[in-house]
């Protein structure tokens, strides 16, 4: 009876330390699953921020001056400010969705202080840019400076002009400032753990790399469209130069770039390439020129849209 006791114990433990084997095993395999397909090409978020940016932040200032005014009164918000609200939901979803499926672990409090950050500089830019679309109704001339508007110069008493020009600071300056720091840096961050030995590599499944010329003249454009509008040409050369010295950094080290880090990186490139023509382009405006001195000439698109295109 013993010996039938001790050998039905040893059976138990046997079958739960083959139980055991299995579930470590299982775990295992499901996290090597999970480390492949955080290394694919997320064809999805990049899709789903191409369309953010184009729909919400590009077509944003379309539908708020083109939308008739009785739509939405002078005092009420406009399609393009309810436009700016659904980015500011959006752009941060996808920001922290493509933080969760970074290689490289990345700090959770440096995501929620970018995505505060963020929604601060961003509902900053809301404000004051739903004023400026409104004047804009009103006969404000994107081309020209806030002091050298015809409306401006109308103004009584004079110093009523400092609040504008304040609220221009905060809208096209500290808001942009604080809405595309952590903009960048959110995409500097996932960029780092884009990276993989040459063996991982060889495996790794890129089939949703085809859909990658689509994409990269799509976001591509978008970003020139960024960099020109915002302002913040200077913040984005440095963000590529920064990625540029990652990748050949890495690539010495022997790790190869996936398909999201090389997404990025061409999507980039075509957003300064794109730059530099535009501003070759219209070196000879003096009308611009004025409006945007100094070595670095970068006008904005709408600026140029209201000189040339409105009238």
């Amino acid at each position: 009876m013993k010996l039938n006791g001790t050998s039905g114990g040893r059976r138990r433990r046997y079958k739960e330390h083959q139980q055991m084997d299995h579930d470590v095993t299982g775990n295992g395999r499901a996290s090597t699953s999970a480390s492949q397909g955080s290394s694919t090409f997320h064809v999805d978020l990049w899709l789903l921020l191409a369309l953010d940016n184009w729909i919400f932040d590009f077509g944003r200032p379309i539908a708020a001056i083109w939308v008739p005014l009785e739509w939405t009164p002078l005092d009420m918000p406009s399609v393009g400010d309810y436009f700016h609200m659904a980015y500011n939901i959006l752009t941060p979803f996808c920001l922290i969705k493509l933080m969760e499926r970074s290689q490289q672990r990345v700090s959770p409090t440096v995501t929620l202080l970018s995505v505060l950050v963020f929604e601060l500089g961003a509902s900053m830019h809301l404000v004051g840019d739903s004023i400026n679309h409104r004047l804009i109704h009103l006969g404000f001339q994107n081309h020209l400076k806030v002091a050298d508007n015809p409306i401006m110069k109308e103004l009584q008493p004079r110093e009523l002009v400092k609040s504008f020009e304040l609220l221009y600071r905060y809208d096209e300056e500290i808001g942009h400032l604080m809405w595309y720091i952590p903009f960048f840096l959110c995409l500097f961050l996932y960029f780092l753990g884009c990276f993989s030995p040459r063996k991982a590599m060889a495996v790794q499944n890129l089939k949703g790399s085809l859909s990658w010329g689509p994409l990269v003249v799509i976001s591509g454009i978008y970003y020139w469209y960024l960099a020109t509008e915002g302002q913040i040409f200077p913040l984005f050369f440095l963000t590529f130069c920064a990625m540029l010295g990652v990748h050949c950094y890495k690539t010495w080290q022997g790790l190869l770039c996936d398909a999201n880090g090389r997404f990025l990186l061409w999507t980039f490139t075509l957003a300064i390439l794109l730059t530099i023509l535009w501003s070759v382009w219209l070196s000879g405006d003096e009308v611009l020129r004025q409006k945007y001195p100094g070595l670095l000439y970068v006008p904005e698109p709408w600026a140029f849209y209201t000189l040339h295109l409105a009238r």
